[in-house]
């Protein structure tokens, strides 16, 4: 049990780190003094930092999934409410007064990409089965009557999650929360507006 407990203890320090600083900025040096771990324990964990960084973005993209299930799948609320409230969510957690601002999966896409086959693997996956949730929500609105039924649920779920990794991103550069208010507004008092 100790082990798991120092596994997963590098692993929350290394998201904290990876995520507010970014993979190349960040060194393992500084992740095992701030995890107060010795050398060796960490590569008894990982057989490198490319492959601790898969292990962080999998537990970030496991606590993501439970944000996403817990906000999407909330049948009290009509789909398109939930989905609004779950965008929200996500800029408040994310946006540019967020503790920690960005995304870390489109943080990693333009960071490591193009240099790491594994992580573009991951990013890839976790993007695919992001818009999956996002796609499910959208057909239940259509087939509720809420959206027409022309709509083509992958291609709307693939356009808004680009849209909030671009205003995101554009937020952080802006440092203004201005591209995020335009993807809320125009994602769902236009584009989504049965």
């Amino acid at each position: 049990m100790e082990s798991r407990n120092t596994r997963d203890h590098l692993l929350q320090v290394g998201l904290r780190h990876i995520h507010s600083m970014g993979y190349a900025s960040t060194g393992v040096k500084e992740i095992l003094d701030d995890a107060d771990v010795p050398k060796g324990s960490f590569y008894h964990y990982f057989a490198s930092k490319e492959a601790f960084a898969n292990a962080v973005l999998t537990l970030y993209v496991r606590g993501e999934n439970e944000r996403a299930e817990k906000i999407l799948r909330d049948g009290k609320a009509a789909p398109l409410k939930r989905l609004r409230r779950y965008f929200e969510e996500l800029i408040a957690v994310y946006g540019p007064t967020a503790k920690i601002s960005g995304c870390l999966i489109g943080n990693l896409s333009l960071e490591m990409a193009d240099h790491s086959d594994s992580i573009q693997s991951l990013l890839h996956v976790s993007f695919s089965n992001w818009q999956t949730g996002i796609v499910s929500v959208l057909q239940e609105a259509i087939d509720r009557g809420d959206l027409a039924k022309s709509n083509k649920p992958l291609e709307l779920a693939s356009f808004l999650l680009n849209s909030y990794e671009g205003a995101l991103l554009r937020s952080k550069a802006d440092r203004s929360s201005k591209p995020l208010e335009n993807f809320l507004h125009f994602a769902f008092n236009v584009l989504l507006k049965g």
